[in-house]
């Protein structure tokens, strides 16, 4: 018994079984929509796959690391991370009018996935260092943490990636205790403020918030995605048209199909039945998030439970939102669905630590 506690069985003894299922399930549906999404592409399939392999190896890997030890990754991945964007807005590459990139030759990098890991990190690492001492001082300095980064990614510009950033960071001071007060105040400063954000939008997001308004006004242009997922999703009816039987899908119809508008391939194909059960899982993953953050022993493992759990949420909520027409196109793709090697890592990676946190308990209390 013991040779085999020294064996593979070793990684896998760190890995929650409910949370790993839940997960599996998920890409296992990836996989057949992928397949039907790619019209059967080799490549994309197989890639797609690698990427699912790599993910999970480095969410066990992460599952294994004690969170004592993540929670004193936060502050250098987090200083990495904005000098990698500093990086971005000097020299960084150039592609489809925004500058997000690093091209190291061997490698193209968006540092932008890493503050997704890392300012939750450092966030989580500060306020468990002044847990005893927890004060108004704190939480403006955790407000600076957060708006950093926010505006870097910002002025890539990157609209979607900097609100889903914000809002990881913010889910982070909201579990910490931030005062109810100066949410509040937020609120009401931040609606107040919308007239002034607009005009400094781009011409391109503003044009996707008009077309969320009305996305008939430009058919074969800015409204297309919505108006093409959106028929997609409809025509799916209750129980679908059946798997690679989609026609939007199968004639070419649905944009990005592979990646940011998957949902809407999905929809058409397993219909409201099928969407409401992939909602159903997920809704289960962050339940069980949740669940892990409520018994996490530490502060930190508390807030990184909880921030990771309703980062997921919001990722589901905004991409199924935009894909259905009652969000604006911001670009941000569906969770351990869409194609993509950087961002199925950072989530998996993610998973990881909700695996520490929740199995690494006991080591934790002492």
């Amino acid at each position: 018994m013991a040779r085999i506690e020294r064996g593979p069985m070793r990684w896998l003894r760190h890995l929650d079984p409910i949370l790993l299922m839940l997960v599996l399930a998920v890409l296992a549906i990836s996989v057949a929509v992928m397949t039907s999404a790619s019209g059967q592409s080799t490549a994309r399939i197989s890639g797609h796959l690698i990427n699912i392999g790599l993910a999970l190896a480095v969410m066990v890997v992460m599952a294994n690391v004690p969170p004592h030890l993540l929670s004193k990754a936060g502050p250098p991945l987090y200083v990495v991370g904005v000098v990698l964007l500093v990086g971005v807005a000097l020299f960084g590459e150039i592609r489809n009018g925004s500058r997000r990139w690093l091209d190291f030759g061997v490698i193209a990098f968006q540092p932008s996935e890493l503050l997704k890991l890392a300012l939750p990190l450092m966030l989580a690492w500060y306020f468990q260092r002044n847990e005893a001492v927890l004060g108004s001082r704190h939480f403006a300095i955790g407000g600076v943490l957060l708006l950093l980064p926010f505006l870097l990614i910002l002025r890539q510009p990157d609209l979607g990636t900097a609100l889903m950033i914000g809002a990881s960071g913010f889910y982070l001071l909201f579990f910490a205790g931030l005062p109810w007060k100066v949410i509040l105040a937020g609120g009401v400063l931040g609606g107040a403020s919308l007239p002034l954000a607009w005009r400094f939008m781009h011409d391109y997001q503003q044009q996707r918030v008009l077309m969320l308004l009305d996305p008939s006004s430009d058919p074969l242009g800015a409204g297309y995605h919505i108006i093409q997922s959106t028929i997609a999703i409809g025509s799916g009816g209750l129980f679908g048209k059946g798997w690679m039987e989609g026609t939007q899908n199968q004639l070419d119809f649905i944009p990005e199909r592979t990646t940011d508008f998957i949902f809407a391939v999905f929809g058409e194909e397993f219909g409201y039945v099928g969407a409401i059960l992939l909602a159903a899982l997920y809704l289960a993953i962050v339940a069980r998030g949740l669940t892990i953050a409520a018994r996490a022993p530490t502060q930190f493992g508390r807030l990184m439970a909880a921030t990771l759990s309703l980062n997921l949420f919001t990722y589901v909520f905004v991409n199924i939102g935009m894909v259905s027409g009652i969000l604006p196109v911001v670009g941000v793709p569906l969770p351990l669905m869409s194609y993509g090697g950087t961002a199925l890592v950072t989530l998996l990676l993610g998973m990881g630590i909700l695996m520490s946190v929740a199995t690494h308990r006991q080591l934790n209390k002492t």
